[in-house]
């Protein structure tokens, strides 16, 4: 055990050495974006010249309690090494990693093109985020628990209902938002979908994918990983909150939680894409998982309802395509699995967006891992769980 602690410390020196990067109080330097930047194509970004860690962020008065990594007991020789090599792009191209725990963001790292005030876009993120708007809308009573288990049209009006396929009622909001609609299109009318604005603007673009579907079975709603459910979803957020679905995210959610830095394009029908399209800062995303773990608490106020947060966290069911994981379960968009270690479980929430977009949210641990990239492979969640979550375990 001695020696294990003195190789631990060894490396931790070796590592702190090894790079100008590494520092114990490097508050005043993360690397910024200029508003060129900010405003200009994400692949155009420069990569940094070498990689910034912090082991004690910066208090930058943006709603973060900030702390120290190890302060609490956590194993940082094995945080910093993991990040060397993140660093070192052993792992793929990943662009930040930020580590929240007992409530503090205690590390912040930015790699490639990371930045501590870009907004990093979020691809599939973007439907849990869909999700808490949602969770915000039945905390404020726009909407309640009963309502999920009720027709999804039932919200929408002005629907031509003579038109849709058979089965349309069997769509409910539950449904929709474990991706079990039942709707199921050709790849050809996916691409159609997505592009042609005129034809699909408004709540045309409902109609169309519940007159242009198959006829929907019970033995059609099964998990189908596609856009069209969240976007349905955000439908009925625009329809049920006053004013816009566009408005309600900024107003009741996002700047709650003092998140101002960011964007949400607009889908064919005007309204924010459900299921892609928001760019938000890595600090941010720590937020939203602390907002989690916090059972939908703020501050003090309850911004979530508890109660739809953790259906919405809960294994509903199996994520079945095939680039899931075996072990990834689904809930309203969120994904749950167990991670096992020292013969322990440890119930496991995932925001997951492609190209290396995660919030790994550890309730026991108090934990909230974030990371940013823009890997194709992605394969990085088991390397947290290997190598980050442990380290965190007492």
């Amino acid at each position: 055990m001695t020696n294990n602690l003195i190789f631990k410390s060894i490396i931790a020196a070796a590592l702190l050495v090894s790079t100008s990067a590494f520092a114990e109080h490097n508050n005043n330097n993360a690397p910024v974006a200029t508003v060129a930047e900010i405003e200009g194509s994400f692949r155009d970004l420069p990569s940094l010249k070498e990689a910034f860690f912090d082991t004690t962020p910066a208090d930058r008065k943006d709603g973060l309690a900030v702390g120290k990594l190890g302060a609490n007991g956590a194993d940082k020789a094995m945080v910093l090494q993991w990040t060397q090599e993140l660093a070192d792009q052993k792992h793929g191209k990943y662009d930040s990693l930020l580590i929240a725990s007992q409530g503090k963001l205690v590390f912040e790292s930015y790699y490639l093109r990371g930045r501590v005030n870009l907004p990093h876009w979020q691809a599939s993120a973007t439907k849990a985020y869909t999700t808490l708007i949602v969770g915000r809308a039945i905390q404020l009573g726009y909407l309640t628990m009963a309502d999920l288990n009720k027709p999804l049209t039932s919200f929408l009006k002005g629907l031509d209902t003579t038109k849709f396929v058979d089965g349309v009622e069997k769509i409910t909001l539950h449904q929709a938002m474990t991706m079990r609609s039942g709707l199921r299109f050709s790849d050809e009318q996916m691409k159609k979908f997505r592009a042609d604005r005129e034809q699909f603007s408004g709540l045309a673009q409902v109609q169309a994918f519940l007159e242009l579907s198959k006829p929907i079975t019970l033995g059609s709603q099964t998990f189908k990983y596609r856009g069209t459910d969240p976007i349905m979803v955000m439908q009925v957020i625009d329809a049920v909150v006053p004013g816009s679905a566009k408005d309600f995210i900024k107003n009741e959610l996002f700047d709650k939680l003092d998140i101002n830095n960011y964007t949400w394009r607009d889908d064919l029908s005007g309204l924010p894409f459900g299921d892609a399209g928001s760019n938000i800062t890595s600090r941010d995303m720590v937020k939203l998982g602390t907002l989690v773990i916090n059972k939908g608490r703020w501050n003090d106020k309850q911004l979530i309802s508890a109660m739809f947060l953790a259906k919405a966290t809960s294994n509903i069911t199996k994520a079945a395509a095939d680039w899931h994981p075996d072990s990834f379960n689904y809930g309203y968009y969120f994904y749950q699995t167990n991670i096992e270690f020292n013969d322990k479980s440890y119930d496991t929430n995932i925001v997951w967006g492609g190209g290396g977009q995660h919030i790994v949210i550890v309730e026991e641990l108090d934990l909230v891992v974030v990371i940013t990239g823009h890997d194709r492979e992605d394969i990085i969640f088991t390397q947290i769980a290997e190598r980050i979550i442990p380290a965190f375990v007492k």
